[in-house]
């Protein structure tokens, strides 16, 4: 009897927008009491200061208004981030796997480590979470200095050193991710034939990402890797969602063209013409 190896895939989700409605950023900020969060990021991500996804940790380290964050008050953020449905469903169905394939599933994110193990809380272990590190002061608690940020190629170092790890083919790797911040793990993990899957409008991500899905329910992101990177036809799709007791309800594939069209203008001498 030959004896079948199971497939080994490696799904990476980055956290804010992704896993969660907001920005767990915004939310530090309004916890805190923190002004003008969006503003700060913008400026620092017009001078290009620090990476794309990195705002936070320079704010927390270098900005009046968050030099007192300690690790309760990220803790706290974590509890009163928004999360997106059906988390736990997801990381059960891969946790379990499917027919001749397994998935090792985590989380990838610039947010700090604190604030998304305690948003996941129960849900995701706190081993499969890379995050920002930060270490702290022993006398105030405050933040001294910052250990690593997991923005731009920071989550590139992560899904090299977890592929080694794991053994598991850069062709398997699969990405989610939903704005500028996941733009050079995308190329990254594309070029080495993996997939990647977008969950926001985002424009640079829509040039890269192999596909976008649109929804509230993070369960949602198993059908583009059960359709296309797994060869699943429509009814075993649905099949699987009812077996989560969950309903395929609407699932609508299109392709949008945006074009913008302008006159070209016409020189002073050729209207003279």
């Amino acid at each position: 009897m030959s004896l079948q190896i199971a497939k080994h895939y490696l799904v990476a989700s980055d956290f804010d927008q992704t896993l969660s409605f907001n920005d767990s950023g915004k939310v530090l900020s309004e916890l805190i009491g923190a002004s003008d969060f969006d503003r700060k990021v913008d400026g620092l991500s017009r001078c290009n200061l620090v990476q794309q996804g990195g705002e936070l940790a320079y704010l927390i380290r270098h900005d009046p208004d968050f030099r007192g964050v300690r690790r309760e008050h990220l803790v706290e953020a974590g509890k009163r981030v928004r999360l997106r449905n059906n988390i736990g469903a997801l990381v059960d169905l891969l946790d379990r796997g499917v027919e001749g394939c397994r998935f090792a599933f985590v989380v990838i994110s610039a947010a700090p480590r604190e604030v998304i193990e305690s948003a996941l809380s129960g849900i995701v272990p706190p081993d499969r979470i890379f995050g920002t590190e930060f270490e702290y002061d022993e006398g105030s608690g405050e933040v001294r200095s910052i250990v690593r940020v997991r923005a731009g190629y920071g989550k590139v170092a992560v899904i090299e050193e977890l592929e080694t790890q794991l053994e598991i083919a850069p062709a398997r790797t699969v990405y989610i991710g939903d704005g500028s911040s996941d733009v050079h793990v995308m190329l990254h993990v594309n070029n080495r034939d993996g997939f990647t899957i977008a969950v926001s409008e985002n424009t640079q991500l829509a040039r890269i990402a192999k596909r976008t899905v649109l929804s509230d329910d993070a369960f949602s992101v198993t059908v583009p890797i059960l359709e296309q990177v797994l060869g699943w036809g429509a009814g075993e799709i649905h099949s699987l969602f009812e077996s989560h007791g969950l309903t395929l309800h609407a699932w609508e594939k299109a392709r949008t063209d945006r074009v913008v069209v302008r006159e070209i203008p016409v020189a002073l001498d050729e209207k003279i013409a």
